[in-house]
């Protein structure tokens, strides 16, 4: 893990070095927004929409690695060390004027230190979401593009009944998230972009019937249910244009989810009664990341998801390569 991070450490200082030997603008110039090319940074969705009738594709490969288990879908399992290989691909269609619809599937494998394996890849939970632009930001406001997101998730991923805890990748709950995208660009001394998002997101879940061995904690001959605490997170982002075709982004990332209780009883003992409770669980982390864009329409991101222990949050660090396209 700390080679990963080193790595990503050593990547920044060389795009940093190239930027010093001669990206910047002449003196009294400063770079249009035309020449600046973008692929967005790890975290933060776009708060911008698509032309109707054009297309985004952005899939996303990386490896959760961490101490207590996150499968692909985000849901902790316990287990000592483990690698949760996933993907997550954006797929979003320009359906009207200002109206951008999306899926987002997700896939997993997850690889324990200390147990079997999944015993495939599986399938994650599956989103779709609609996003609506109330504003476009234009050179000379301070006004940023501003857009509401409205998501769905719906638990196509395996959550309960689990013969082995690494076969999880669902949550198992029908999830509203409800978000806030911006986005706004300044100008820095030496004439280069920074561009930047905040986006404020919050999720609500529905009650879920779990029966067996779960990511929720319960074990075999559970029959019951849990009640998902809602979620909320912040997402700051930056890129800082270094050339047209380079950007060095990042993003700082908090979260706060409230108390899950799980309720129930075992089929061994109906008569007594099961209470589990997940607590309040928070994090800050921090995502940097390097572009790099090939022309406006296409580009890759390296990065990594770094998650310092927090409150019942275990520590991870998640590597993360993405192309985006934009058709």
């Amino acid at each position: 893990m700390l080679r990963v991070l080193q790595n990503t450490i050593a990547l920044l200082s060389l795009v940093c070095l190239a930027a010093a030997q001669g990206s910047t603008p002449s003196p009294g110039s400063r770079e249009s927004l035309n020449d600046a090319w973008w692929t967005g940074p790890l975290l933060a969705p776009n708060a911008g929409t698509l032309p109707p009738g054009h297309l985004l594709i952005e899939p996303y490969i990386y490896d959760v690695m961490t101490q207590g288990f996150y499968n692909s879908s985000g849901t902790r399992v316990s287990s000592p060390h483990v690698n949760g290989y996933g993907s997550l691909t954006y797929i979003n269609y320009g359906l009207l004027n200002k109206f951008t619809v999306g899926l987002l599937p997700t896939f997993g494998y997850n690889e324990p230190s200390n147990g079997p394996g999944s015993a495939g890849i599986g399938i994650g939970d599956l989103t779709v979401q609609g996003q609506y632009r109330l504003h476009l930001f234009h050179e000379g406001s301070w006004i940023p593009t501003t857009s509401v997101n409205v998501q769905e998730t719906f638990p196509t991923g395996k959550y309960d009944r689990l013969d082995r805890p690494s076969d999880a990748f669902g949550a198992g709950a029908y999830t509203t998230t409800l978000g806030v995208y911006t986005q706004t660009f300044f100008w820095m001394p030496n004439g280069r972009i920074l561009r930047t998002r905040f986006n404020v997101t919050q999720a609500f879940s529905k009650s879920v019937n779990i029966e067996g061995a779960s990511v929720y904690g319960t074990s075999q001959g559970f029959h019951g249910h849990a009640s998902p605490g809602a979620a909320l997170l912040l997402d700051l982002a930056g890129e800082y244009s270094v050339t047209s075709h380079w950007v060095l982004a990042g993003d700082a990332v908090y979260r706060h989810q409230y108390n899950t209780p799980v309720t129930g009883y075992s089929i061994s003992n109906p008569s007594q009664s099961i209470l589990i409770n997940s607590g309040t669980s928070q994090y800050f982390g921090l995502a940097p990341a390097i572009e790099y864009n090939f022309n406006s329409k296409v580009g890759v991101i390296f990065g990594t998801r770094i998650l310092p222990t927090g409150k019942n949050t275990s520590y991870s660090i998640t590597p993360a390569v993405a192309v985006n396209i934009v058709h």
